[in-house]
């Protein structure tokens, strides 16, 4: 048996029931989209900006946490609720609007925690300061979209920000008592699982207070997707990531949350690998891995 601390075990210790994540859609945009950085947005992002099981972004927050809320109703019981500001960069406005935002998720009574997906370089003194108070509040977390470590890989992407960006976010959101969590995707194009090894291992050093582990994925429409069909991105077996993610598991330390082992994309959009697409059996095939060391 792995030893590792799950995203559940670490939320029924913090806020002592179940806890779900609702994922909001706020419509905002991306400066690697407006035109600030660039229009195309990362190579591997949907139009969603990510946000494909976000709810619908022409409701209020509080109209899209209830209707989260409905969603999983059915398993909900007496659990409460995590608001994730999932889609595009939840930071990248004026401050005025986020502090509403923010503000609206904050006051709902099942709302535990909220959840800020952004980018390292959209994090200005105002908007940390901003967070600063909420999380006096209600705990927050800042989701950061850091992806790889190598900056070969992150021109490829088109990242836009270097790694001392990211080194910067995560000292000045720490100084705050914020919450961390980064993002890494696992499998990009010339990368070896030594490469991989090796970002997971930093972002663990340089602290992060949870990981979420994600597949690299093709989604229809994105400039990843060009890529894909014209032979010049391979994507992992089934097999390679279980084994992948078992001994990534090994090495991450237990103060770092595991958030997420996997992802996927709508299945209407997602190009390859379909394996991914059966998201019970690819957990399934981890937490049966896990259990066997």
């Amino acid at each position: 048996m792995i030893d590792y601390t799950s995203l559940n075990h670490y939320l029924k210790t913090t806020f002592g029931c179940k806890v779900y994540k609702i994922a909001l859609n706020a419509g905002f945009t991306c400066p690697n989209r407006d035109g600030k950085l660039g229009t195309g947005g990362c190579i591997f992002c949907s139009g969603t900006g990510s946000g494909d099981f976000a709810e619908d972004p022409e409701r209020s927050i509080t109209e899209q946490i209830e209707a989260g809320k409905r969603r999983v109703a059915s398993k909900a019981g007496e659990g409460k609720f995590i608001a994730y500001f999932q889609a595009f960069t939840n930071t990248y406005a004026p401050i005025e609007r986020l502090k509403a935002l923010y503000e609206e998720a904050l006051a709902h009574p099942d709302v535990v925690a909220l959840s800020i997906a952004t980018r390292p370089d959209c994090l200005p003194e105002e908007v940390l300061n901003l967070l600063e108070a909420c999380n006096r509040i209600k705990p927050i977390w800042v989701e950061l979209g850091l992806q790889t470590i190598h900056e070969n890989s992150a021109k490829y992407i088109r990242r836009g920000y270097t790694l001392d960006v990211y080194d910067e976010a995560v000292r000045n959101l720490k100084k705050r008592n914020l919450n961390v969590i980064t993002h890494v995707i696992l499998g990009l194009p010339g990368e070896t699982n030594a490469d991989i090894e090796a970002t997971v291992r930093y972002v663990c050093d340089h602290g992060t207070d949870g990981i979420k582990l994600q597949l690299l994925h093709i989604l229809k429409g994105t400039d990843l997707a060009e890529e894909y069909l014209a032979g010049r991105v391979p994507v992992m077996a089934e097999e390679e990531y279980v084994a992948l993610i078992t001994h990534l598991l090994r090495i991450i330390p237990r103060n770092v949350v595991i958030h997420r082992m996997t992802g996927d994309g709508a299945k209407k959009d997602l190009l390859a690998p379909l394996w991914s697409a059966d998201k019970k059996h690819v957990l399934n095939a981890l937490q049966n891995a896990i259990r066997e060391g």
